[in-house]
């Protein structure tokens, strides 16, 4: 139940964490910053920046060390107590962006207490040589000595284990290949490799007086009748000095400082949620699994019915941990398992840097110096054209200019013959007829009828319909730029409704001015006026010689309002 707690507890607080720095996620580096790149994959990079290779060289990315702390526990025959500590640290380095390689140092201690009693423990050396009573059975389970006792002392089976583990590591990084987003805030992985570990486990079969316990009170009381009575009961009864060594298989195994060495294999999971670029938290859960039956100091299984009998099955440790890593290293890039190797070519599509773009061909077929997707007429070579690839026709005529032998022939003497020549036998005066007099035009015929922007009631705040009305008025504007336009507001009955259509002029101006860029002089500012409606302003081009000022001061600034 508290290993529950404990894994909830962490887990809610990497939650938060990710949640509070998830958004220090930074962009990956600059593929063009050769300061990167280490001296002997420089080769390769300059012929990337060079254009003769596709693929730029791996930049130098950082190491990565770790410490974390957590809960260890053996999984043998004896049931493990939680939680109990184990402590590591690592190194790692990536060989790309998958995968990387990690040495890791652990030290667990694992606790382990039965609730039931047992008897049959003639063969285990820690209770035998601490003088408990065990009936010695035949295999048919016939009691053959009994130690010279009347009665069989129970004990419960215990053990305090100490284990070191090293360990080579090969690490899959799942999830930072991305191709919706640059980088993420965590990191997902898997990993398994070999190594070697060393233990020694104690049992706690005396007293701190060197004397036995007396089990035979609990199991002969009656009162214990489950495992949390039994075992608190115990507590109660036993100290913590686990004074006698159990069983390690003697000379049969290796010893390293004294203690029993064994090889191990490890596979495991985590997920690491990234603080900063040089810092992130990480959750692991690790088995490691061996060739060793006595991390619990019972090899022995209990057999109601004969002689205890091996139980055939080997232990292993589980180490749950929190931990902090560090990125070290400098001139480098993060470790490549926070990177996105998609990153830098997805940037170069979006925004081409280093792409040899081919130079782009736009087909001319007449040679006229207009591309064909914007040439409406097939030339003849030679004849100059207009913009739209067109013949020049400078008078007119229908007779193109390369073809014209008379270039300008005034109206009147034409229509012209094949060569673009007129006919104009009358050479006096009376044969050029009066041409009429221009009529001149006014604004208001070159502008047209301007809309009109309509307010929503006791605001002045410029919709977005009323927007687009504007900017269709600067478009005219900006196409007669010898136009003036009257700003027309209306009502002014009272000192509300005075400001109210001020406010509203004003806007049209202010607008047009700053966001569609017309000159603020080429407006007339005229507001209060009557005969309209008090949500409308009108617009109109300036009659001739209509001049007025551009802007005017607010007639009750206290009743200005703002944009609402």
């Amino acid at each position: 139940m508290a290993s529950k707690k404990y894994t909830l507890l962490a887990v809610l607080f990497c939650m938060m964490t990710s949640f509070m720095f998830g958004q220090r996620v930074g962009t990956s580096y600059d593929v063009k910053d050769t300061s990167l790149v280490p001296t002997k994959r420089m080769p390769q990079h300059t012929e990337f920046l060079n254009g003769t290779y596709n693929f730029p060289a791996k930049p130098r990315n950082q190491w990565e060390v770790g410490i974390k702390a957590g809960a260890f526990t053996v999984s043998g025959d004896v049931p493990a107590i939680f939680p109990t500590p184990g402590f590591g640290l690592h190194i790692r380095k990536a060989f790309g962006y998958v995968f990387s390689v990690r040495m890791e140092y652990m030290y667990g201690i694992g606790k382990g207490l039965s609730w039931l009693p047992s008897y049959n423990y003639s063969k285990n050396t820690p209770w035998r040589n601490a003088g408990y009573s065990a009936p010695i059975r035949t295999t048919s389970g016939q009691i053959v000595s009994t130690t010279g006792a009347a009665t069989y002392d129970p004990v419960y089976y215990n053990y305090k284990t100490k284990a070191q583990d090293l360990s080579l590591q090969g690490v899959i990084t799942l999830n930072n290949i991305r191709f919706h987003k640059a980088k993420t805030g965590f990191n997902i992985y898997g990993f398994g490799g070999i190594g070697g570990a060393i233990y020694n486990t104690k049992v706690n079969a005396l007293n701190s007086n060197g004397q036995r316990y007396n089990f035979a009170s609990i199991t002969n009381s009656g009162i214990y009748k489950n495992r949390r009575d039994t075992r608190k009961a115990l507590k109660a009864l036993m100290d913590n000095s686990y004074e006698s060594d159990a069983e390690n298989d003697g000379t049969r195994r290796p010893k390293l400082f004294g203690q029993t060495f064994m090889p191990t294999a490890t596979f495991g999971a985590g997920i690491a949620f990234k603080l900063s670029n040089r810092l992130n938290l990480a959750i692991e859960d690790r088995w490691t699994v061996t060739r060793n039956d006595l991390l619990d100091g019972q090899r022995w299984q209990e057999h109601a019915e004969g002689d205890p009998v091996l139980t055939g099955q080997f232990d292993a440790f589980n180490y749950a941990s929190v931990g902090l890593n560090i990125n070290l290293g400098a001139k480098s890039v993060e470790p490549l398992w926070w990177l996105n190797p998609l990153d830098y070519a997805y940037s170069e599509i979006r925004n081409p840097r280093l792409m040899r773009l081919p130079k782009p061909v736009l087909p001319d077929s007449d040679g006229d110096g207009i591309t064909d997707q914007f040439d409406q007429e097939q030339t003849p070579q030679g004849c100059p054209v207009d913009s739209h690839g067109v013949s020049r026709d400078t008078d007119g005529d229908g007779v193109p200019d390369c073809k014209d032998k008379e270039l300008i022939t005034p109206t009147y003497c034409q229509p012209v013959d094949a060569d673009g020549v007129g006919k104009c036998p009358c050479p006096a005066e009376s044969c050029f007829p009066k041409q009429p007099a221009v009529a001149t035009v006014t604004c208001a015929q070159k502008m047209g009828a301007l809309p009109s922007v309509a307010f929503k009631p006791n605001s002045n705040k410029l919709s977005e319909d009323a927007k687009a009305v504007l900017a269709t008025v600067a478009s005219r504007m900006r196409n007669n730029p010898e136009c003036k336009v009257v700003v027309v507001g209306y009502c002014a009955s009272s000192k509300k409704e005075q400001q109210l259509s001020w406010d509203h002029v004003n806007a049209v101006i202010t607008y047009l001015a700053e966001k569609e860029g017309v000159n603020a002089d080429r407006f007339i500012f005229n507001y209060g006026q009557e005969g309209g409606d008090c949500n409308t302003v009108d617009l109109r081009a300036a009659n001739d010689g209509e001049e007025g000022p551009n802007s005017v001061p607010a007639p009750h600034p206290n009743l200005q309002k703002k944009n609402k």
